[in-house]
């Protein structure tokens, strides 16, 4: 138990700053006050860990603006790779870049977004939220508690936001993959087919996740993932080409 203290330690923290925008969401929301106040906290979560977010795509990007002298390299010492790895060693250091940079703010992510998974699926936040309801629906209800009352409605309408959003983030995703531009995916090889297919349908992961979520879950689900969907279209927006110097 001493080894889990300081998630435990976490989840209670993240259960008061729901609490509190509970209180102050009431008088607007009303009984649908906790369910407004997950939005709002998971909200304020994406924002604070943002910079991680930027700090991911930047990497990708000095990753990607290395890709063609990475392919020479791989081109030049095929035979060698122990040069190879020594050439790309090289080369990432003197751009400031590296291979696993990108991978770095994931893993940074991680804690916070199991303190949130636990608190939104468990009672050990201390907030008593999964005994509160939404449109008469327990925050703590699941799909396979039935689709009664207020639930089918509710689950149908979140089960397509979801939907939309792997729609949409996978059709980005295709076209990104299509043009190359998908930062730190092999573009070439026996593995780059395979991946091409394989990266678009990760979007749909969500909807056979929030199957098994209760409500106040499959609510947090939806906020992140439109907050990532969005983000991705921001951060990862094409870059207008540098105009031409004009001859003199």
């Amino acid at each position: 138990m001493l080894a889990f203290a300081p998630l435990h330690d976490a989840v209670g923290a993240a259960g008061r700053a729901l609490t509190w925008f509970t209180t102050l969401l009431e008088p607007l929301a009303g009984d649908a006050a906790t369910a407004a106040a997950i939005v709002v906290l998971t909200v304020v979560v994406r924002l604070l860990i943002s910079p991680l977010t930027l700090a991911q795509v930047r990497a990708e990007r000095r990753r990607a603006a290395l890709a063609p002298e990475v392919r020479e390299l791989q081109r030049r010492y095929a035979d060698d790779p122990a040069r190879l790895q020594g050439e790309l060693y090289a080369l990432y250091r003197a751009n400031g870049a590296s291979p696993v940079s990108g991978c770095l703010p994931l893993l940074l992510q991680a804690p916070i977004l199991l303190v949130m998974y636990r608190l939104f699926t468990t009672a050990e936040g201390g907030t008593g939220l999964l005994g509160e309801r939404l449109a008469g629906v327990s925050l703590g209800h699941h799909l396979g508690d039935g689709l009664g009352g207020g639930a089918l409605p509710l689950f149908g309408a979140l089960l397509a936001a979801l939907l939309a959003l792997a729609w949409w983030t996978s059709r980005r995703m295709r076209r990104a993959a299509a043009t190359a531009t998908v930062a730190g995916t092999p573009t070439e090889g026996p593995g780059a087919a395979v991946l091409g297919r394989l990266l678009p349908l990760l979007p749909y992961t969500t909807l056979l996740v929030a199957l098994v979520l209760p409500l106040a879950a499959v609510i947090y689900l939806v906020t992140t993932t439109a907050w990532s969907a969005a983000e991705q279209a921001v951060l990862r927006r094409p870059r207008p080409a540098p105009a031409p110097a004009e001859g003199r």
